[in-house]
Parts: structure tokens; C-alpha cells; sequence
């Protein structure tokens, strides 16, 4: 019995149009309703044949449009393009003798076209301060939900609508910048001892979810079914389907960097001045880098380490250090071009959010990023719905699922 099979024609293009696609859409319906026809006549495989030709005239079309010479081809937000002469593939229909039940079908091989796929990018830090809603942060990816600076509560983060990322870094015994709040492993792994006296090897393996349990964190009184990762770093149970033991580690900053090429970065250097200026040097170094500039706000506890870092890369935005946000809030002091604070509701049990507060905010044209200080009674969607209510533009959130409906 007759039958109609798909071959691919390579095609020298310089400039691949619609034109020429939909030429030969035109080309191989002809084809395809001869096939059918010669089918006896069938209405059924005439009709089938002819959208099988539409299928691939559809997959063969070509976005072009003119830009420095060269074509784009695309679809969606994921542009690439190619340039100068190359060959493509061009499907038609071809009429053939016999069944087609008696002969393989092979897939057409790949013409070897290379295109260049644009890196995705993520908002800058202006775009951040832009925005019209209340930024959802997530506090070292959730850490009320998942455990602490693991990439598994990173990805949860994403997904459950974070708008940027925030972590802590400090250097390892070999130099290597991981994201890790305490300077000891003792609250979140099954080890003790400082991060400084490890290599990023002996980090990196320790279980990171080990103390982690969505109970009471961080508790390390709990039963021990409550602690429900602990062991997946170390193969002892399974990751979550699409995860791998890894992601359940200290992570360094670039292997964050790289895993969420599309999330803003809100970076807590660790430590204090002079024993922290080597973080300093390596996450200005690791910004440049991974072209992570625009892209990224940098702040410490101590005013020296932020001086010493904007001396370095100061198109990186910075928030003001403890210091300086005292001499702000206390006394009105300038604040030197800081477009951002974060602050806490109280901070050693001094209130710092009140209604003199928030006119100083407004007064300075600052934006007001708030980080719970409380877990028991502020990680919660009512709270972070009074901090919105108040005038907050962004909540550091252990709970970016509750701050997601709160906003």
C-alpha cells in the first residue's frame, strides 16, 4: 500500500525566511494529498497527511528578523541566533511504496547548526527597587520551612515565589566562599568544630540538614523522626525526587550563584574587620566574576567590612552596617546614598520599628527591608502582613510560602 514518509533535505541558507518555509509548507502538502490519493482515494488520510505537512511546516518556520546582520531564531523569552551561511534540515513529504509497518523509522539526524542561546539574567538590583509590590526574600532560603543555606531550601524558595535570595558567607580553611551563617558547623550538621579549620571538601560533605526539623528550628532535643533530611546528604535515605544528596550540603557561593543564574543575591558577609577582610577580597573577586554586580546587595554587621568592600567594587549596592544604622536611627544621621536598610522589628531588646521610625524612612527616601528577630512569633503570615501594612518594601523571610500570600 502506498504511504507518505518524512525525509529531511539539507539546505544551504544565509538567511533562513518565512518565505521559504512557507514555500516549502506549500510543497509538501501538494506531496502529501498526492500520497493520499493514491491511498484510494481516502478522505480520512488526505486530511491526515495534510496536517501532518502543517505540523511540519510549523516546525520548520523560522522567526527572522534583522539585527546587526544576523537572524534570530526563537521562541518565547529564549532568543538565540546564528549568523552567516549555515545548513538546515527541511522536512517534506515523500511518497513511498509499501507499508509502513515495514520499515523503521529513523529519526533525522541533527545538522549540526550550532546556535548561541542568550545567558539568562538575573533583575538587577534597580529593577528590585523598581517593583511596585513588597519583595519576598527568602532568609537563607526559608529557613523556618527547610534546612538552613541547602540548595533543596533555595529551590523550595524559588519556587514558592521568593523574589531574591539571601545568604551568609564566610571562607573556608582553603579559601574556598561558602554559604554559611555560623562560624562553627555545630547547629546544623552532625559535626562540631569551626568552618575555618575545614577545607570546602570536609564542608561540603557533612550532612546540612542533619539538625534541621520543621518542628522547631533549630532544636536539637526533638525525636528523631522529626529530623526528616537527616541522612539524605549521606545516602543513608533517598533525596526528594528531582534533588540529589549534594543539594542537601554547604553549598559555596558560586555553585548558588550558578544553580539560580536568574535570582538576585542579598549577602551577609560574616565575620568582623580585620579577620573578614579575606571574604571581602573573595566575594568581590566571585561578583565580578559571575557577573553578578548589578545584580546583588552586600551587607555585614560591621560598617569597616562594607567600607572595605564598596572600596573594592563600588557599583555593587551595599545597606548600611550596624553603626551607621544607629547614628540613622537614633540621631538622624545621613545615611551616605544607602538606598536600603534592613532592619529587625527590636534588636537586643530595643524596638527600632515604630511610627518615628517610619517617617524617618520616608523622610530619607529609603527602602525598608525587615528581618524577623523573633521566629516563634514574627515568621508568620499575619506578622509579615502588619511589617507590609507599616510601609515595609521587602520582609527576609524563614516562610517565603506564608510571605508569598501575605503579599
Amino acid at each position: 500500500m502506498p504511504y507518505c514518509r518524512v525525509v529531511s533535505i539539507p539546505v544551504k541558507r544565509t538567511s533562513f525566511k518565512i518565505l521559504i518555509a512557507r514555500a516549502v509548507m506549500l510543497s509538501a502538502v501538494m506531496l502529501a494529498v498526492s500520497c493520499a490519493s493514491e491511498d484510494g482515494g481516502n478522505d480520512d488520510a488526505a486530511q491526515n497527511s495534510v496536517e501532518t505537512a502543517v505540523a511540519l511546516e510549523q516546525s520548520a518556520s523560522v522567526t527572522t528578523t534583522q539585527n546587526d546582520g544576523s537572524d534570530e531564531v526563537g521562541d518565547g523569552d529564549e532568543d538565540t541566533a546564528t549568523s552567516g551561511s549555515s545548513e538546515t534540515d527541511v522536512a517534506v513529504v515523500e511518497p513511498q511504496e509499501g507499508s509502513l509497518e515495514d520499515e523503521d523509522v529513523a529519526v533525522p539526524e541533527s545538522s549540526g547548526q550550532q546556535v548561541e542561546v542568550a545567558p539568562q539574567r538575573p533583575p538587577t538590583i534597580d529593577d528590585l527597587l523598581e517593583r511596585d509590590d513588597v519583595l519576598n526574600i527568602a532568609h537563607a532560603g526559608g529557613d523556618q520551612d527547610y534546612p538552613h543555606s541547602t540548595l533543596y531550601a533555595m529551590a523550595q524558595a524559588v519556587e514558592q515565589g521568593a523574589d531574591a535570595l539571601e545568604i551568609d558567607v564566610q571562607l573556608t580553611g582553603d579559601g574556598v566562599l561558602v554559604v554559611q551563617h555560623d562560624d562553627t558547623v555545630d547547629k546544623t550538621t552532625g559535626s562540631t568544630g569551626p568552618v575555618a579549620a575545614l577545607t570546602f571538601d570536609e564542608l561540603h560533605a557533612l550532612d546540612n540538614a542533619y539538625w534541621f526539623s520543621p518542628e522547631c528550628w533549630p532544636c536539637q532535643d526533638r525525636p528523631i523522626d522529626e529530623y526528616v533530611w537527616r541522612g539524605v546528604r549521606t545516602g543513608d535515605q533517598p533525596p526528594p525526587d528531582g534533588f540529589e544528596p549534594a543539594d542537601f550540603a554547604v553549598p559555596s557561593l558560586r555553585q548558588l550563584a550558578e544553580r539560580f543564574p536568574t535570582m538576585p543575591l542579598i549577602i551577609e558577609i560574616k565575620g568582623s574587620h580585620p579577620e573578614s577582610l579575606p571574604a571581602v577580597e573573595a566575594l568581590a573577586g566571585e561578583l565580578v566574576e559571575l557577573d553578578r554586580v548589578e545584580s546583588t546587595v552586600v551587607v555585614s554587621f560591621d560598617d569597616a567590612l562594607i567600607d572595605a568592600f564598596e572600596e573594592l567594587v563600588p557599583a555593587v549596592e551595599v545597606s548600611p552596617g550596624l553603626d551607621e544604622l544607629t547614628a540613622w536611627v537614633l540621631a538622624g544621621a545621613p545615611l551616605d546614598g544607602r538606598r536600603i536598610v534592613q532592619v529587625p522589628p527590636e534588636f537586643n531588646g530595643v524596638p527600632v520599628v515604630s511610627d518615628a521610625f517610619w517617617k524617618l524612612a520616608a523622610d530619607s527616601g529609603v527602602d525598608v527591608w525587615i528581618w524577623p528577630s523573633d521566629a516563634s512569633t514574627q515568621e508568620n503570615r499575619e506578622f509579615y502582613t502588619e511589617m507590609i501594612d507599616q510601609g515595609a518594601a521587602g520582609i527576609i523571610a524563614g516562610r517565603p510560602k506564608d510571605m508569598a500570600a501575605a503579599s
